[in-house]
């Protein structure tokens, strides 16, 4: 049987989770990650590693392609994956916002007008608002929404904020955070039933893992 198949997301929150696995002995040997592998063995042979885009990773665990992945909340929230969400692993936090230009006004624009609203964040933007009763245009960028407000194309953002830096340096400034987001080891449903103790291994692993420098 091959070794449990991990999707993970490109960047950042990929080299966090691989730190954390190789606290469970599970690491992946550095000339394997300076090479052009799509598909990564642990050193210990537990493990593949699919180093993804962030929004594929649910894709590929509810499709089965992947056994599980680490994904953040927040891209969880975009979607309506059929997955298991056993764990939440406490790093890569941020927070989801509304921003926008500190001189405009919030949540309310002069004259009744309608907001527009950039952000790569649809979903999640829409039930805020709804939520809220705001009505708004909402316009999809799938590359850095900062620059949106600045050019005259959005009134406001909806974007995820870590240090905001990039905001400030933009003359930016967040109005309402909408949720927090870190990230969630997620499994899929029929590899759980069949490899049922291989998971709760990796599970428990993780855990221990994470308790031990809490």
């Amino acid at each position: 049987m091959r070794p449990l198949r991990i999707a993970l997301p490109k960047g950042r929150m990929m080299d966090e989770a691989l730190t954390l696995f190789a606290r469970v002995g599970s690491s992946v040997e550095p000339s394997v990650l300076a090479s052009r592998r799509l598909i990564l063995p642990s050193a210990d042979g537990r493990f593949e590693f699919l180093p993804v885009k962030s929004g594929d990773v649910p894709t590929y665990v509810e499709s089965g392609v992947a056994d599980a992945g680490v994904v953040g909340l927040d891209v969880l929230g975009e979607g309506e994956a059929d997955v298991l969400r056993p764990l939440d692993l406490g790093f890569g936090g941020c927070g989801l916002a509304v921003a926008g230009p500190a001189h405009t006004p919030f949540p309310e624009l002069p004259h009744g007008r309608t907001p527009r609203v950039a952000t790569k964040y649809l979903e999640s933007a829409r039930r805020y608002f709804a939520g809220r009763g705001m009505q708004v245009e909402l316009i999809h960028i799938s590359g850095s929404v900062e620059i949106a407000p600045l050019l005259g194309l959005s009134d406001w953002i909806v974007d995820l904020v870590q240090t905001g830096r990039t905001l400030a340096e933009n003359g930016l400034v967040v109005f309402e955070e909408i949720s927090r987001s870190t990230a969630r080891l997620i499994v899929n449903r029929a590899s759980h039933k069949l490899r049922l103790e291989e998971h709760q291994r990796l599970i428990a692993d993780l855990a221990g893992a994470l308790e031990s420098t809490a």
